[in-house]
């Protein structure tokens, strides 16, 4: 009995607050006395900071945008590593965690949506038991960013204070004014402008913006940003060839709107 009593009390021990690992640390890092902080130096890469701890399936990782750097392109990345950070030598950090770090480790990471990571912004991110990245930014919908995630083992919350986000601070998830901040998708001060497209390029699904965004690892190419990203948010398959998909970027080059290729039907109903 008292063997049952103790192993109930453990359980119900809350978990350690999360702070940025100490040593385990981009080149350009710095961070605060309460290891809270964490601030890019210079340049746009060599961001990489871990959590002190393994976070659990399902355990939010929060932390707000402090400060945002033009100039720029892309942002903040997030995500999961089995790479201990305790083991890690700073110095053999690579400059990026997509797709470096990836490459060299068990590592699962992708960025947030385009102006989604602005001063300010509150994000929240974690792994759910089926190895799904997910995210939610303010008060908005909650983000597919990528499935994966090989669950089974210690996962450290990895992050890239990469490009335009300059500072980041960790935060407690209860604590935190997610259900009073405005969702990113709402902001009409912060959105990119999409313009319309010319004949010829337009986005398959919208039909009105410029195909301008990528699916990885497919690679095509018909789809505006916007439409893109909700693709992915719900569904994280290609309309266009049904591949599972794992991140979204900007594309290369002009518009590639093949004909030919036999659109399924069905892409109609994103419209």
């Amino acid at each position: 009995m008292g063997a049952q009593l103790c192993s109930q009390a453990d359980a119900e021990v809350p978990p350690e607050t999360l702070r940025f690992h100490a040593e385990a640390k981009g080149a350009q890092v710095y961070l605060d006395a309460q290891r809270s902080t964490a601030c890019r130096c210079a340049t746009f890469h060599d961001g990489i900071v871990f959590s002190q701890r393994p976070v659990r399936p399902g355990e939010r990782v929060a932390l707000r945008v402090l400060e945002h750097q033009g100039g720029w392109c892309g942002g903040l990345r997030v995500g999961f590593t089995r790479l201990d950070p305790a083991r890690v030598q700073a110095p053999s950090l690579p400059p990026f965690v997509c797709p470096d770090l990836e490459q060299q480790s068990p590592t699962w990471a992708a960025m947030l949506p385009d102006g989604c990571a602005l001063a300010g912004d509150l994000v929240c991110f974690w792994v759910n038991r089926r190895g799904w990245l997910c995210a939610q930014v303010n008060a908005g919908p909650r983000l597919l960013l990528r499935k994966g995630v090989r669950m089974g083992a210690p996962l450290w919350a990895v992050m890239d204070v990469y490009g335009t986000t300059k500072a980041i601070e960790l935060l407690d998830p209860a604590a935190s004014a997610f259900s009073t901040a405005v969702p990113w998708a709402l902001r009409k001060d912060t959105q990119r402008p999409e313009p319309e497209a010319t004949a010829g390029e337009e986005c398959v699904i919208c039909l009105h913006r410029t195909a301008d965004t990528c699916l990885v690892p497919c690679g095509h190419t018909h789809f505006c940003s916007h439409c893109a990203w909700r693709v992915f948010a719900e569904m994280a398959k290609c309309p266009v060839c049904r591949w599972e998909i794992e991140a979204v970027v900007p594309a290369p080059g002009p518009p590639d709107m093949r004909t030919g290729e036999g659109l399924p039907v069905w892409v109609a109903d994103w419209a």
